[in-house]
């Protein structure tokens, strides 16, 4: 994306919403739009960070069964599909926990995953994930808020591998018309402790939100707003759906008037 000289579109999906099949033809699609990454939403009962938005993909999904296990196995299913952009889980915690970390970091890398973001993991309290993540390859991606101070902030960044995630708001997610007007200065400040990659999420559901942050960061992160895409029309039309809205966030497609 640096050699390209443009923003990367960081695609986020909750595994199992509607189903377990959608999510493998949603995410080949959001690829072909434009997307870069592509975060794998580990559905939880209490996902503290999420707006009501991601919490009702989340419920679903765990009323349909989906589980951590479930997840690798769905990164799995897509790098058997020929995906080869970036697969990042994000989750909590405590269902990582539960698995296991040696176990669960094992059976990532056996998947082909290459990051994992732990919303709710502080980095003090961060060693054992790091490690078992170092011991398989996989970058364990820190998150920093507007509130986080410059002391956390040059803490994040001599933990950090892949990338910086960085909160645009201090609030949850959810897609919202403007972006908070402190955020240049948030990501000027991380930007003075690190040379890693900085993507910005929260709140980021329009192309205008996308070359904002294009100008002061290296990546967008969009969730919210495509989980509001997938529900405004029918299955069949889902993965189109999706393929046309990233095409319009990137600019690679004018959006209809």
């Amino acid at each position: 994306m640096k050699a390209e000289r443009r923003i990367g579109l960081v695609a986020f999906v909750t595994v199992g919403y509607p189903d377990v099949e959608s999510t493998l033809s949603f995410i080949p699609a959001l690829i072909e739009g434009g997307a870069d990454v592509i975060e794998l939403g580990i559905p939880f009962s209490d996902p503290l960070a999420e707006g009501p938005t991601i919490q009702r993909s989340s419920y679903h999904a765990l009323q349909g069964g989906i589980t951590p296990a479930i997840c690798l196995d769905v990164a799995s299913k897509l790098r058997e599909q020929g995906v080869e952009a970036p697969l990042v889980p994000m989750g909590y915690y405590n269902p990582l926990l539960a698995y296991g970390l040696d176990a669960f970091m094992a059976d990532a890398a056996s998947a082909g995953v290459d990051g994992l973001i732990v919303v709710d993991l502080p980095p003090e309290e961060s060693a054992a994930v790091r490690d078992a993540c170092l011991a398989n390859n996989i970058r364990l991606i820190y998150l920093l808020a507007p509130t986080s101070t410059d002391e956390r902030i040059e803490r994040v960044a001599d933990l950090a591998s892949g990338f910086i995630y960085c909160v645009s708001l201090t609030g949850v997610t959810g897609a919202r018309d403007e972006l908070s007007p402190g955020l240049e200065g948030f990501v000027k400040r991380v930007r003075t402790h690190t040379d890693l990659p900085i993507a910005v999420g929260f709140g980021i559901s329009q192309p205008k939100h996308f070359q904002a942050v294009g100008r002061i960061a290296d990546a967008a992160v969009i969730g919210s707003a495509i989980i509001d895409e997938i529900d405004k029309v029918g299955p069949s039309e889902q993965a189109a759906r999706l393929r046309e809205y990233a095409e319009v966030v990137t600019g690679r497609r004018r959006a209809a008037t």
